[in-house]
């Protein structure tokens, strides 16, 4: 069809040949103008002979120019002419997940979730912007050797916008089509987050869900079958997270690629933070050694980085206030209350004494009446001293004291 050396556009030189299916061929080129490496997916010749297929391209491969993020590749140029039309892309240097997985077998739990959070992550941005990738595979996704993730090959995707393809089309891969796409239905957002689903169980069970001994075969039991159960080491969130995406129904999958970027976010961090590995990284761990997660919806935020040390309190309280406990989440004491400041408390208000040491008012009275009967005592004792002192006090006394005494003769 193509071969090295051949110039494209006067520009574009096709060096390496890096990938082929259905819709063409993808070459490793060099654009002459700017020295830059890039990548050319050339068209098949056949599509060419579709009415208004080279309009239809062209202009979803103007809306594809204008997406912006880091994990969706970058489209330069394009061209077609009577036998040929091509796109020109970034060159992405890494492998596809599809060579990590056939290098290595199976990923841990927590580094599928981190990847199918990038990979949707920039499905989002696509279908925000009209358009459906439609063919959603590992052969698809760039993983670069920092680990970060680029979703590649737009080249049969559907645009919202300018209407690429209707009803009755089916295009994409048998073993990551969805099962509207299979019984030849309009390809929806939802229809690429069921793929990233297929994605996933690959790389936890180490297998596709579905096999066959022909395309046919395989896209009806994506329509018909369920998926056969994941190894029994994965953790149930996962689990739920990778069924939910798969259901037959566009309404019972998560309603967004958003939705699923936050949960498979959300079961990434819970489970330790993870990518793809590199070459000669390890296996899944041995069963037992995979924290399980809780299940979907429960999933536990991330550790908060420890706080910093703080003087002792001159108040220390006598212990951490809980809160009341909620499934999910973890308890955490909060502030106790404290003083506003290390005033010391006010001094009580002194209150009269009472008690059985303060004298009762008939007590008073008592002694009041004492007192006045000494005095008339006192004052009795004085008369009769100043009689005695006086010449004719004596005889008196003495006449007085026989008047009182009783008398023999009387």
């Amino acid at each position: 069809m193509h071969g090295a050396g051949v110039l494209l556009g006067g520009r574009y030189r096709l060096d390496e040949r890096i990938g082929g299916g259905g819709m063409g061929e993808v070459w490793r080129g060099t654009d002459e103008v700017l020295g830059r490496t890039v990548a050319v997916k050339i068209m098949l010749p056949a599509l060419l002979d579709e009415p208004g297929f080279v309009e239809r391209f062209r202009a979803e491969a103007r809306t594809m120019a204008r997406l912006k993020h880091p994990g969706v590749v970058n489209v330069y140029d394009y061209a077609s002419d009577a036998t040929t039309a091509f796109l020109v892309m970034e060159y992405v240097e890494g492998d596809p997940l599809s060579r990590t997985l056939s290098r290595v077998g199976r990923l841990t739990a927590a580094r599928t979730m981190a990847l199918i959070a990038q990979a949707a992550d920039a499905l989002e941005t696509a279908h925000q912007a009209g358009i459906v990738h439609r063919d959603v595979k590992p052969g698809n996704l760039m993983v670069r050797a920092n680990g970060t993730l680029v979703l590649t090959d737009f080249g049969i995707s559907r645009s919202e916008l300018a209407g690429l393809t209707g009803t009755g089309t089916v295009l994409g891969t048998a073993s990551y089509i969805s099962p509207e796409q299979a019984a030849g239905q309009v390809a929806t957002p939802a229809s690429d987050v069921y793929a990233l689903g297929v994605v996933a169980y690959q790389c936890l069970a180490g297998r596709r869900p579905f096999e066959g001994e022909n395309p046919i075969e395989i896209a009806m039991k994506h329509v018909r079958e369920p998926p056969p159960p994941l190894p029994g080491d994965i953790p149930p969130a996962v689990r739920e997270i990778v069924l939910r995406t798969l259901a037959k129904d566009p309404a019972n999958r998560w309603p967004s690629a958003a939705a699923l970027v936050a949960v498979a976010r959300q079961a990434a961090a819970t489970l330790g933070t993870g990518g793809v590995p590199a070459a000669g990284a390890a296996l899944v761990p041995p069963p037992g050694s995979v924290p399980v997660s809780p299940p979907v919806g429960q999933l536990l935020p991330p550790t908060s980085p420890a706080a910093p040390a703080r003087a002792p309190d001159p108040y220390p309280s006598p212990g951490p206030v809980y809160q009341p406990y909620q499934q999910g989440q973890a308890q955490v004491p909060t502030q106790p209350v404290r003083y506003l400041s290390p005033a010391s408390p006010p001094a009580p208000v002194s209150q009269p004494r009472i008690g059985p040491d303060r004298p009762s008012p008939l007590a008073v009275t008592a002694v009041i009446l004492f007192a006045i009967a000494v005095v008339i005592c006192a004052g009795l004792v004085g008369y009769v001293v100043r009689q005695l002192v006086d010449g004719d006090g004596l005889a008196d006394l003495f006449s007085l004291t026989n008047l009182l005494s009783p008398s023999k003769d009387r």
